[in-house]
């Protein structure tokens, strides 16, 4: 394992110490002394729910306006005022409130929510300033004289494990805080139609179950660390229905977009009762052929679908993107055509936007509601073929020629590129802790971010 320069936070990182510093925080507001002289004269009769009120509102309106580093500041400015508003600063209320707006955490992993967001805060700190830990994951190939089965398709992270779904159907699952290899799944086998028919399609990991999908539509489940053997949840029927080309999903929702049959690009699941609830869309019409060539040939990705924030799906291919309401039948809520065309290896999104990137290699982070334009950025060294995009919820990576590069995407800034180069990638995701790729001989690169 190696370690790149991850010289300890300062104190003042630390919430209560604010967070200096241009990028992280520290640019567009006033010093702790003017914010108390400003408010003093009346703070003796605010009460603290209002306190607790105004200070989220703050760090929310920072964080927006800014960027999720600069919400500290804000709350340090409020902190400081007087004593009493200190005291706020032992809400637990308030913790847990502005990390889950502003981390997107349901779920803390420390004692308190005050530790919480001062590690979510050191964490993506650490993912600016180039802080990180480096490693290889190892494991057993199931079929090391078929490269096929090297090859791997999708990667999927959860706060304690990591999974790898490859082109022989196999998936590999891995604890993050160990870094050992715990256990290979197969799907149930069947009669199949087409080579890579068990090809893995897409990946959906908690910590609690893993649940993964082939391009002729079986989804399997498992749950970790128990004794109950893979379970064959749904069968394909890959005659009607077409090539599953990509699936995701969250707790509530699994998404499956299918290319093949017209008129059923998109299904949808109730991920609790396993039930379908929706079959429809034509976003995947057009390639029709090409997905069923997915099933005995190696083609570049046909579309990419992911589950956003407020029960919506983005999905794209090659010529339009497009946003569903996946609580009210599958209406599109927005469609547009891409004029330049769309990298789909390079389409990702987090809970409220994603990153397009065209055939010119100019990225487009946008608003996943909306689909207005954040900012956009040109993805150095890269060519459209051969290039891997994912994103976190404050930066996008691009893999190209071997080589992870990063970029804030609040104002697309570029800030730097990973050392460790990694050849030719087939996989590559990020989350607000992780990085993970796959490059072409099977080795599975992991690079942690997360505070020390």
């Amino acid at each position: 394992m190696s370690t790149s320069s991850s010289s300890s936070t300062s104190p003042a990182e630390e919430v209560q110490g604010g967070d200096g510093g241009e990028g992280q925080g520290g640019g567009g507001f006033e010093g702790p002394s003017s914010s108390r002289r400003r408010m003093r004269s009346s703070n003796g009769v605010w009460p603290d729910p209002f306190v607790e009120a105004l200070a989220f509102q703050v760090a929310i309106d920072a964080s927006r306006n800014i960027g999720r580093l600069a919400a500290a500041q804000a709350l340090f400015n409020i902190f400081q005022v007087c004593s009493t508003w200190r005291a706020i600063s032992r809400s637990e209320r308030l913790w847990q409130n502005v990390t889950q707006h502003i981390w997107n955490i349901r779920h803390r992993l420390h004692d308190t929510w005050r530790e919480e967001y001062i590690f979510r805060h050191r964490t993506a700190a650490n993912f600016r300033l180039h802080r990180y830990e480096y490693t290889t994951l190892h494991f057993v190939p199931t079929d090391s004289n078929n490269s096929d089965s090297l090859s791997c398709r999708r990667l999927a992270l959860s706060d304690h494990h990591l999974a790898a779904g490859f082109f022989d159907g196999s998936v590999q699952l891995f604890h993050l805080p160990t870094r050992l290899h715990l256990s290979t799944f197969y799907p149930q086998p069947r009669d199949r139609l087409g080579h890579f028919s068990t090809a893995i399609s897409g990946i959906i990991l908690s910590d609690t179950q893993l649940v993964f999908a082939t391009l002729d539509g079986d989804i399997h489940i498992a749950v970790i660390n128990a004794v109950a053997p893979l379970r064959r949840a749904l069968v394909g029927d890959v005659v009607n229905d077409g090539v599953l080309v990509d699936f995701t999903g969250c707790n509530q929702w699994w998404v499956g977009l299918y290319a093949g049959a017209p008129g059923r690009a998109f299904h949808v699941w109730n991920s609790e009762t396993e039930e379908l609830v929706y079959v429809g869309g034509v976003l995947t019409d057009p390639d029709a052929v090409m997905g069923w060539h997915l099933l005995n040939e190696l083609t570049e990705l046909i579309g990419r679908v992911r589950v956003a924030s407020h029960g919506t799906a983005v999905a794209c291919t090659s010529l339009r993107i497009l946003v569903l309401d996946l609580t009210n039948q599958g209406i599109v809520l927005q469609e547009e055509e891409i004029p330049r065309g769309i990298t789909v290896s390079c389409f990702d999104t987090n809970e409220e936007s994603m990153v397009i990137v065209d055939s010119r290699t100019m990225a487009s982070v946008r608003r996943v509601d909306t689909l207005e334009e954040i900012c956009r950025f040109r993805v150095r060294g890269a060519s459209q073929r051969g290039i891997l995009g994912c994103v976190n919820g404050g930066y996008g990576l691009m893999c190209a020629g071997g080589v992870i590069r990063v970029w804030e995407i609040e104002h697309g800034s570029y800030l730097y590129n990973f050392r460790e180069r990694i050849g030719k990638c087939n996989a590559l995701i990020a989350d607000e802790r992780h990085v993970a790729a796959c490059s072409a001989d099977a080795t599975i690169h992991l690079w942690d971010f997360g505070a020390q």
